[in-house]
């Protein structure tokens, strides 16, 4: 049997992600012979629902999928989306992996198999006394690459990332140094999801100040007013560097102003870390719109 052949279009926040995805879905069924494109998301924030223009989130699977009063992990996510995949390739569809989680594309598509490190309570109660600034330390310490994606003001993600971080450590001590074979996420009859996989990046946020207030306009603070009133004051803020802000802004301690200058400066920060993580990635085609894209596709996929 052939390998199924996955796209992935990846790249930092508000560069253009889900317009490429939704082209090349729309063009490949347009071709000679062509198939239907399907849109998989690989976001760690558009899979909860009730925040489609908080996490800009577009059309596709996986997109408001989980209750964002529980965590919802990234080993979950492979799971679910490998499940998505399967279906598209067994009806002959292409699946088009969309998103700026690095850590949730490189999962799903195998580049980085995740570790199956259980819970540690008495590790996690010893984390929740330190700040997350002692968090992102240590786990800079422990795994830089992971430090590079992980939200530094999310507590429970940098606990995790920590707990993952030392138990691949004390696995791979106790394997004399070995590297812990930790595996590719297996399909209900056993088999590894493995892809033959195109990547595409799109490089440069487009204007990020413009896609904030566009945002705004399209009822960002009203997602955040009704998300506040549902969810725990924890986990609220657990949700990312923007429920911060706007909280503050419902609070009257910002203005408006303010807030929008506050978001567009935290999604400059957040896309140098994406692709801080995507940079090491050398199979990524950085390409520079979407003629040369839809080439690529074309020619991945066997077309002429």
């Amino acid at each position: 049997m052939n390998t199924p052949k996955v796209i992935a279009v990846v790249g930092p926040t508000a560069s253009g992600k889900s317009a490429l995805g939704v082209f090349l879905a729309q063009k490949l069924r347009r071709l000679p012979a062509g198939r239907q494109g399907e849109i998989i998301s690989a976001d760690s924030r558009q899979v909860y629902r009730g925040m489609r223009v908080i996490s800009r989130a577009g059309r596709g699977h996986m997109v408001g999928i989980a209750d964002p009063r529980r965590q919802f992990s990234a080993g979950e996510y492979v799971r679910r989306a490998t499940r998505c995949i399967d279906v598209m390739i067994h009806g002959n569809k292409v699946p088009i992996v969309v998103g700026g989680t690095g850590l949730y594309a490189d999962a799903l598509l195998g580049r980085m198999p995740l570790p199956q490190v259980p819970p540690d309570r008495a590790l996690r109660a010893a984390l929740r006394k330190r700040t997350a600034p002692q968090l992102m330390a240590q786990l800079r310490r422990l795994d830089p690459a992971r430090a590079a994606q992980v939200d530094p003001h999310n507590k429970v993600r940098l606990m995790r990332a920590v707990e993952i971080a030392k138990g691949i450590r004390s696995r791979s001590a106790k394997s004399d140094g070995k590297a812990w074979p930790s595996g590719l996420e297996r399909r209900r009859d056993g088999t590894p999801a493995e892809y033959q996989v195109l990547w595409l990046g799109l490089r440069e946020p487009k204007n990020l100040k413009k896609s904030v207030e566009a945002r705004l306009k399209r009822g960002m603070v009203a997602e955040a007013k009704k998300l506040r009133a549902a969810l725990p004051r924890r986990r609220y803020r657990e949700l990312g560097f923007e429920f911060d802000l706007l909280a503050d802004y419902l609070d009257k301690r910002i203005s408006k102003i303010e807030l929008a200058e506050k978001l567009t400066n935290g999604e400059r920060k957040y896309a140098v870390r994406q692709m801080r993580w995507f940079r090491r990635n050398k199979d990524i085609r950085w390409v520079g719109g979407k003629a040369e894209a839809l080439r690529l596709a074309k020619k991945f996929l066997g077309g002429r």
